[in-house]
């Protein structure tokens, strides 16, 4: 997902004040698989997403009935519960990879900036909260086959700064020497200095140098920023 999806998404509330709900719920039914332990969380989102003419093909009440469902049924929308017993994320990740030409929409109880990213990085479309009002969630859906993403508007300002970080991120690791590069990467790996000193035939305090200058050109305090910002591992 891009930026400028997540914005497209975002303005999607401002569109249906110009449109009217009626004319966002028309076009072609979006076939649901919908995944939740809470069978009376599953009969309510079921009934909120027939009513506005969606289809709820398969229900699934853990991570193996979702996986398996959607291999069956071949939804066009997946609505998975982020706490759903097996995990929500391995699910998503199981019914993304098994070929299925599906959308994973993520389904939680709050806004989590932590779990928006791992359910991105995951290939889930979308991230809605259990409060999205009962209409909005089938109108969201049904958008998805458009190829918009729908996220709560609360996280989408923490997405473009997620980008712009790694994006920041990049361009200082090319700052980085080869020596440096080799450095970091093992500092990844949880060598201390001594180690990191035999693994490349230098003496330490040629990698205490070398750790200073990469700290100095991340702009962080400590090997563990260095290694958390780059993600290195």
């Amino acid at each position: 997902m891009t930026p400028r999806q997540a914005l497209s998404e975002a303005g999607a509330e401002h569109r249906l004040g110009r449109t009217g709900a009626a004319d966002a719920l028309r076009g072609p039914t979006v076939r649901v698989l919908v995944a939740d332990a809470s069978p009376s969380e599953r009969a309510g989102v079921r009934r909120a997403l027939e009513d506005a003419g969606c289809a709820v093909c398969a229900e699934a009440a853990d991570a193996r009935e979702a996986v398996e469902a959607a291999a069956r049924e071949r939804p066009d929308v997946c609505l998975v519960d982020t706490e759903l017993p097996g995990g929500g994320l391995p699910a998503a990740a199981a019914i993304l990879g098994n070929g299925a030409d599906t959308s994973v929409v993520m389904f939680a109880r709050s806004s989590n900036e932590r779990d928006l990213f791992a359910a991105l990085e995951t290939g889930a479309c979308g991230y809605l909260t259990k409060s999205t009002d009962p209409e909005r969630l089938a109108i969201a859906l049904k958008r998805v086959l458009e190829g918009e993403a729908p996220l709560p508007r609360t996280l989408v300002a923490r997405l473009i700064e997620e980008f712009q970080e790694r994006h920041r991120r990049r361009r200082t690791l090319r700052d980085l020497t080869g020596r440096e590069e080799e450095v970091l990467e093992l500092l990844g790996q949880g060598l201390d200095t001594a180690e990191i000193a035999a693994r490349l035939f230098v003496a330490p305090v040629t990698v205490r140098t070398h750790i200073a200058s990469i700290l100095k050109k991340l702009g962080v305090p400590d090997r563990e920023a260095a290694v958390r910002v780059t993600g290195v591992r």
